[in-house]
């Protein structure tokens, strides 16, 4: 006969553990349809470029750095020559002083204090010595090159030791600018790296639709240039076209953007600063109606720069991962200023 027992009632716990079971996947759900969804390309795009933007800034003012480093160490360098050269005059000098001492104590001219003074402490010596008239014409004139000699030596050694200082500061700003423009560029790749395969593509395709082609640039006789220099520099510039952007790059095989502008003048004849922040304080501010090709036109808080090519375009160097080209103003960046070298 068939047992009819009622089924088992789950134990409150079970229940229990049920319900906050099921309550946890539906937070779980809810937090997930809540989420950020996932950035756009056009959207990451944008922060791309802005991170791009603010690793150029950082690589411009590393650039600075570098240059004010390079200065300070040839300056430095030659102030220690000058301090060792000095030094060793000083001490011909106190030879020559000591040998007279010798001759004339030899001939009963010179107290013997006043010598042992000089062949234990020179310094003192020649204060006492000095001091007690035991000095003839030709020792007086000796010590007091040396004492000027001594003097020039404590100025130039202070004056080192400054530059030093100043050495050690700058090397500190460049380990953070390096730091900075490197951190930039690792977040604008993770970035990157949130897109598809094929969007990644698609970006590509629009960046090389973006700049002109050196076949497609706009030639000069459209709009005469202001000068033959800037006619020189922007020829030049073409000639790189293709050419890799590499930070804290001066060609002649890749560049950062102020290392494009500096190397064009240079070929040109003209040697201009290393940075956009010195760039645009060369030469003449023009307004931007005035601009005529080989101009140097300034982007983004100064943070960039490009030569004026006419037709509203600029040739230069625009960031990690693209080569020197032609582009429209428009696309470059902010416009923030103008000078003709």
């Amino acid at each position: 006969m068939a047992s009819h027992r009622r089924p088992k009632q789950p134990s409150r716990a079970r229940v229990t553990v049920l319900s906050v079971t099921a309550a946890a996947a539906v937070a779980l759900t809810s937090q997930a349809a809540q989420a950020d969804p996932k950035p756009t390309k056009s959207e990451v795009k944008a922060k791309v470029d802005k991170l791009y933007h603010e690793a150029e800034e950082a690589t411009e003012k590393y650039n600075g750095a570098k240059e004010q480093q390079d200065k300070l160490r040839k300056q430095t360098d030659a102030l220690q020559d000058t301090v060792a050269r000095g030094q060793e005059e000083l001490n011909t000098l106190r030879g020559e002083l000591g040998q007279l001492a010798s001759a004339q104590y030899r001939s009963g001219g010179l107290d013997p204090s006043v010598q042992l003074l000089l062949s234990s402490d020179p310094d003192s010596f020649l204060d006492q010595a000095s001091a007690l008239g035991q000095l003839t014409a030709k020792q007086a004139e000796s010590l007091q090159k040396i004492q000027a000699k001594q003097r020039t030596l404590a100025q130039q050694r202070e004056e080192a030791q400054a530059k030093l200082t100043d050495l050690a500061e700058i090397r500190t700003a460049l380990g953070k600018n390096k730091q900075k423009f490197q951190t930039k560029l690792a977040d604008a790749q993770k970035l990157l790296n949130t897109l598809t395969a094929a969007e990644r593509a698609k970006m590509a395709e629009e960046e090389q639709r973006a700049g002109r082609a050196a076949g497609d640039r706009v030639e000069l006789g459209n709009e005469a240039p202001a000068s033959a220099l800037g006619a020189a520099a922007l020829q030049a510039a073409d000639t790189r076209v293709g050419k890799p952007y590499v930070r804290a790059a001066t060609g002649p095989d890749s560049f950062d953007c102020s290392g494009l502008t500096q190397w064009a003048y240079a070929q040109a004849g003209a040697q201009i600063t290393r940075t956009t922040y010195t760039q645009i304080n060369q030469g003449t501010r023009i307004a931007r109606s005035q601009l005529k090709p080989g101009d140097l036109v300034f982007f983004s808080n100064t943070s960039h720069v490009g030569l004026y090519a006419g037709g509203n375009t600029v040739l230069h160097a625009p960031y990690p991962g693209a080569s020197v080209r032609y582009e429209s103003m428009g696309t470059v960046g902010s416009y923030q200023a103008a000078v003709r070298i």
